[in-house]
Order: C-alpha cells, then structure tokens, then sequence
C-alpha cells in the first residue's frame, strides 16, 4: 500500500502458505514484513518480529493445511506478539478457516470453531477476513468483524473461460444439502440443475452422535419407563441412489466448498457416467484433497477437478494432472486494500447471494 500513501500497513505471513503471502504482498505493492516464525526443537512455536508494528496495521496472512494444529498456533502467538507490540489493527487474513467443518454439537463433543472463534479474538485479532466458509453462520461466533469473500466469480469465469461448450452443462449438487449453492451457478450460467440423492456411506459422527443413549439396559431397572407418551421418530430410509434431473449428453459439473474426502465426487461421477454424462467437473473454493484423493482422482471419472490457492496443494497437483488452480490472491489483496482505505466492501460481494 506504499504505492497509495499509506506506509502503516504490514503484512506478515506464517508458514502454512508463503507463495499466497507473496503473491497478496506484490499485488499490494508492499514486501513482506520482517516476522519470523519456526518451531525449537521441543516443538515450541517461536515468533520474532523484526519491525517495529506500533501504531500500525497488521495483515497476518494464514491459512489451515494438513499440518492444521501448528498452523492455529502460529497464527495466535503472531497475533498476541503483535498485540502485545502495540500494533494499531491486527487483521487475521485466514483464507480457509480451520475446523470449520465441526461448526455442529455431535455427541458429546463441542462446537469447535466457535472455541477457535473465542481464541482467535482473545490472542489479539480485531478482524477476520476468510473465504466461503462452511456454513456461513460461522461468523456469529466472533466478537470481531468478519468479512467472507465468495470464490464464485472467479469459479464462474473458469467455467466460461476453459469448459469448451459449457452452455450444455448441467450444474450437479452432490447432495441435497449443496442443491442451494448449485442452484445460484446454474442461474448465473443460465443452465440446467441436477441433484444427486438417495443412500450414499454416511460417515460415523453422522451415524451415532449420541441420541441412542442411554442404553435401553439401564432403562429397564428403573421404576419408571422412560419416554412415556413421547412419539418415536421413524427411522430414516433413504432411497437408492440417483440423479434427480437430466445429464445425459451434457457436461457434468459438481460445486461444493471444499475437496476433502473425495470419495463421495468419485462415486457421484461414476453414477453420472452412468446416465450419461460424457464430461465430469468437480469445482470447489477449498482443495484440501486429503490422504490418497489425488489417487482417487487420476483413476475415478472425474475429468478435471477446479480448485483455488485459499490451500496449498502443489504435492498433490505433482500427483494428479486432473487439478486445476484458480488464483484468488487479488481478492484478497483487494480486500485488504479496501479495509485499509475504509472503503465499503460491498464492491466484492456485487451480485453475490446468501446461496453462493
């Protein structure tokens, strides 16, 4: 932000994706600020800012990897050094916002993003800016500011950009659950929509989350039955899969927020094959792409899988020449910009709906 005037901006990145940092850093026409952060050998995070940050802006740019643990610390002891250097503003530039997925009670287990939510606020930080989080109600569980950019534009230009003939696509949701977000790209495309529903391997939080209990042995040595006049639901059976909607001789194209466990793409793929499909596409903000999903991938149907650099994923493009990467740096470089002019940030969400 030298270039605009304003010399009170610094951005400082920890480990989890340097190449994002510097790619924000050079858009912004500012260099990365002299913070370095690396483990001792008893696997302490250590921080050093080189700088002097009081009574300036902090841009503390950190994404969650695989190595997701470290990451959290690294972004909280940044943010508290800085806190505790006297820096005016300290804004967490977090592009996938970790434990995000476990945003629901199961069992008797917690809400986890909203324990990161209270941390994250408590080591310092007076801002959030992430991207498509999972649910989006995410962000009443911070006590600052939270500004959620959406990936859709830059996923919509791929579309129209590099799919050969993508106004005979159809936009597939790969569970009802997602049929809103394919919904809102198949309005903007002006295409036609399939969903995918019916019985698909439920993971096991989704099977058990602790409704079965207490078991019905203890229930039987009490005086009192319990559940008396209380309705017993109907236990759930779902049909066989299928497709609900049209694909045959059109382009498959399947968005979710984020790639993880490809499983379920891989399975959705090969039933959309079967109804005749002749391309397959797999678009999504967040491409975790865990353990063997780029195996998966290079032997599934699945053509081309679309994802952004909000995660670091060039081990698994080595492996799998089926991933593609969309770069979102300039919207982030752009909200930073904004934020720190005080300028409105609704410019970037133009024509963004709750669906996206």
């Amino acid at each position: 932000m030298e270039k605009s005037g304003a010399s009170d901006i610094v951005i400082v990145s920890g480990n989890s994706h340097p190449e994002l940092a510097e790619l924000i850093a050079n858009r912004l026409g500012v260099k990365n600020g002299g913070c370095t952060v690396y483990h001792k050998t008893n696997r302490e995070t250590m921080v050093e800012i080189g700088d002097s940050v009081r009574g300036k802006d902090l841009y503390i740019i950190q994404t969650g990897t695989k190595d997701v643990n470290n990451n959290i610390m690294e972004l909280l002891i940044m943010a508290y050094a800085c806190k505790t250097s006297s820096a005016k503003n300290i804004i967490g530039v977090i592009p996938y916002l970790p434990y995000s997925k476990q945003c629901k009670m199961r069992k008797r287990g917690c809400i986890v993003s909203k324990l990161l939510a209270k941390m994250m606020c408590k080591s310092g930080l007076t801002h959030i800016i992430t991207m498509d989080l999972h649910q989006k109600e995410i962000q009443g569980f911070f006590d600052c500011p939270v500004d959620n950019l959406r990936a859709s534009p830059f996923l919509l230009q791929y579309i129209q950009e590099s799919i050969p003939d993508y106004r005979n696509s159809v936009i597939v949701a790969k569970n009802p659950g997602s049929a809103k977000k394919a919904t809102s790209y198949a309005e903007r495309l002006r295409v036609g929509i399939a969903v995918i529903h019916g019985e698909q391997r439920e993971s096991e939080s989704d099977m058990n989350d602790g409704r079965n209990s207490p078991p019905s042995v203890l229930l039987s040595s009490r005086t009192m039955e319990v559940g008396v006049g209380v309705p017993s639901h109907p236990a759930k059976e779902k049909p066989p899969i299928n497709v609900v909607g049209d694909v045959s001789g059109h382009i498959a194209i399947m968005v979710d927020d984020m790639v993880d466990d490809v499983q379920s793409f891989v399975a959705a793929a090969e039933l959309l094959k079967e109804r005749g499909a002749y391309r397959i596409y797999v678009l999504a903000t967040h491409g975790l792409l865990s353990s063997d999903a780029p195996k998966l991938i290079e032997e599934s149907d699945i053509d081309e899988v679309v994802v952004t650099n909000t995660i670091p994923h060039e081990i698994q493009k080595s492996q799998c020449s089926k991933i593609k990467t969309v770069d979102i740096s300039i919207l982030m470089a752009e909200a930073i910009r904004r934020i720190h002019n005080k300028e409105s940030m609704s410019y970037l969400f133009r024509n963004v709906t709750t669906e996206d």
